[in-house]
């Protein structure tokens, strides 16, 4: 699980919510880093970019959206691509993609192209 805050469109106040970490969502070459509930990325003000096709789980064309996303802990605050998708894995409310995930040094031993763990 990864904790962001999206950053509203009106008043600039954020939304907490809890993303599946999965490293398996995507390629750090994909066009997406997250994969939100559509309503989120509409709330975020987030600007319509090119749609994607997706396979998988998630199968179809969606939306996609240049959005506000932050990590305070970790001095992050960018705007990224989000998918926006009528429904989320439960018990959480998006996916953190393998592209979003592999900005971070911790899990891929400061290589983009990879993903790993320490024990």
């Amino acid at each position: 699980m990864i904790e962001v805050r999206l950053v509203k469109a009106r008043g600039g106040s954020a939304m907490v919510r809890e993303l599946l970490a999965d490293s398996g969502a995507g390629t750090n070459r994909a066009g997406f880093e997250l994969l939100l509930d559509q309503s989120d990325c509409q709330d975020c003000g987030g600007l319509p970019v090119k749609p994607i096709i997706l396979g998988g789980a998630y199968s179809g064309t969606f939306p996609v959206y240049l959005i506000r996303v932050q990590i305070p802990a970790l001095g992050f605050d960018r705007r990224v691509r989000a998918v926006g998708a009528s429904r989320c894995p439960s018990g959480f409310e998006g996916i953190a993609c393998f592209r979003f995930l592999s900005r971070f040094h911790y899990g891929n031993f400061a290589d983009p192209e990879a993903f790993g763990l320490e024990t």
